[in-house]
């Protein structure tokens, strides 16, 4: 399949490795990857075992559904109880516990919650179903953010009036620039997300790689995506540059997508962002611009202000901030398993938990210099 199975070539990933051992040859390097399918990857294909000890991979902020504060799926989940309401989500969000319960719980008390594909098929469900309340969870990183706020100028263009937007939308390069300015902060350099740069470009990063002195690496997601960003970053490190580059030439422009941009623009206007077990980021996300506030869910359904209480043994707001591995939590694998989640990073197909779990990194991985055959079982 074009852009999968290429890069997925055990020779081309040796060379790769045997570039990084050959260079990686001061450090030691702390890399943050700020996605949660860079992570997924990182893990199902051991690259972290197989980098020199010289160079470390930490896992950051990169699930947007994690991500999503207690206060907002509370909003959700007294939103989604109302009878006169069809509640639409993604499907990842429906076991991201609440304050004791979570969507599945809901609709099992007999809450209209339903899995959509797109927030355009909630605007269908409200165009067929007038007599309904329709809701859409609006959660995402920059990705989701476009067709978010494409549904939302259709449903006024349409004059669907019974359809709502529940907000939650955070900005990356506001956190990466929160955890770089944390006084605890480790990281060095950062593989930034592909995908949230096809849609925003690359023209936020270069002021955070001078200010912070920190290598930038814009890549992508499979196997040889990620080595060729762990290589060009740990170059810049050894170098003692601090550069945006470019790795996922094939989908990233410097300027974006303007389209999408523009549509972002008009429908949406920055505001701070709570981040589950971080805190507020200034300017880190989105919500709705004064001209589309009637389809603002918070507003519609006065649900602004609720009381939240985390879980005491959930530590994943550290997970989160990269200060531990996954398998560093007490409760990892014990109290808090996919079927008993403390949080949103065991259940959450992009979380760092719930991969440390699938491909059963339950206790310190081994790390050692790659040997050539193992380098090419990679993929």
């Amino acid at each position: 399949m074009k852009y999968i199975d290429e890069f997925h070539d055990p020779e081309l990933a040796r060379r790769l490795l045997d570039d990084i051992h050959a260079t990686a040859v001061t450090g030691p390097w702390a890399l943050m990857e700020v996605c949660g399918g860079q992570t997924h990857s990182i893990i199902r294909h051991g690259i972290d075992q197989l980098l020199p000890d010289t160079v470390e991979l930490i896992h950051g902020p990169g699930c947007p559904v994690c991500v999503t504060p207690l206060e907002m799926i509370d909003k959700a989940l007294e939103i989604a109880s109302r009878p006169d309401v069809i509640f639409c989500s993604f499907g990842d969000m429906l076991r991201v516990p609440g304050t004791g319960r979570d969507l599945f719980r809901v609709r099992s008390e007999g809450g209209d919650v339903r899995v959509v594909y797109s927030p355009m098929d909630a605007l269908e469900l409200a165009r067929r179903h007038p007599e309904k309340e329709v809701v859409f969870f609006g959660i995402g990183f920059e990705t989701t953010a476009p067709a978010n706020a494409m549904t939302v100028h259709e449903a006024l263009r349409l004059g669907v009036r019974n359809f709502s937007l529940l907000v939650s939308h955070v900005r990356v390069p506001p956190a990466v620039e929160a955890i770089m300015g944390a006084p605890d902060c480790r990281v060095q350099a950062f593989l930034a997300a592909g995908h949230v740069c096809s849609v925003m470009g690359t023209r936020e990063y270069p002021p955070l790689a001078e200010r912070h002195k920190a290598p930038i690496v814009v890549t992508g997601f499979e196997p040889l995506d990620i080595l060729e960003g762990v290589r060009r970053a740990v170059r810049q490190l050894e170098r003692g540059e601090h550069r945006v580059e470019n790795a996922y030439a094939r989908a990233v422009r410097e300027e974006g997508n303007p389209v999408a941009l523009r549509m972002i623009e008009e429908v949406f206007e920055v505001a701070d962002r709570a981040w589950r077990g971080i805190g507020v980021i200034p300017g880190s996300g989105w919500r709705l611009a004064e001209a589309f506030w009637e389809y603002d869910a918070e507003r519609r359904f006065d649900v602004e202000s609720m009381h939240t209480a985390e879980p005491t043994m959930c530590r994943s707001g550290e997970v989160l901030q990269g200060l531990i591995k996954p398998h560093e939590c007490e409760a990892f694998g014990v109290a808090c398993t996919p079927r008993t989640p403390l949080g949103a990073t065991m259940v959450s197909s992009e979380g760092a938990c719930a991969a440390y779990y699938l491909y059963r990194r339950l206790d310190a991985p081994a790390r050692r210099p790659a040997t050539a055959q193992e380098a090419t079982t990679v993929g």
